[in-house]
């Protein structure tokens, strides 16, 4: 082997070396799911609960005045099961909350909604949520609730939530204490490969 042969080989070494590892990354950048070997960080409903708008029922007058807002959009529904919103459930809103900022130019697509399981008095609601004016609540139908708990087998904790898709199936769940950058993962993989909502 000739000494400009030994050249040009190390010259091509060298550049494999720079390259391949800027390759590498380009080609599993943002494939972390391939990784991890699933896609979705919540608990895919299977097969999907699909619901009527009139299932869900306007708890107070901005809710019952603004539940076609519900209509086309992606729904982040936070679910509460008693009569009252303790640490969990507050901090599970204030996560969903947070979690629709950080969508930015996707955050129009989205709609945020509680789910009250319990009778509830609007007003008690209401001071819990003073810093949440624009958050729709709702309460399910007797059909939508028995659908709801048997996700579960009837065992439901305050605090989880529930992605809605546009068309108003329930396709996605999340344990109380859920992270929102996780959802968001997930929220945002729906979003790209949707072409409703």
């Amino acid at each position: 082997m000739t000494q400009q042969n030994k050249s040009r080989l190390k010259v091509l070494l060298i550049f494999a070396m720079a390259i391949i590892p800027f390759t590498a990354a380009w080609l599993l950048g943002g494939k972390a799911s391939f990784i991890e070997g699933k896609t979705n960080k919540g608990q895919l409903i299977s097969p999907v609960v699909s619901t009527e708008r009139s299932d869900l029922i306007g708890l107070d007058r901005f809710s019952s005045d603004n539940m076609a807002e519900l209509n086309g959009h992606w729904v982040i529904l936070n679910v509460v099961l008693g009569e009252g919103c303790g640490n969990i459930c507050l901090d599970a809103i204030h996560k969903t909350k947070q979690l629709r900022l950080m969508l930015n130019k996707d955050l129009t697509r989205t709609r945020r909604a509680i789910i009250f399981f319990k009778d509830i008095n609007p007003g008690t609601v209401n001071q819990w949520l003073q810093d949440d004016k624009v958050l729709l609540k709702v309460k399910p139908s007797a059909v939508l609730q028995k659908k709801i708990a048997s996700l579960k087998g009837g065992v439901m904790s305050d605090g989880m939530l529930l992605l809605m898709d546009p068309l108003g199936n329930l396709m996605m769940q999340y344990e109380p204490g859920f992270d929102p950058y996780k959802v968001k993962s997930d929220l945002m993989h729906l979003l790209r490969i949707s072409q409703i909502g």
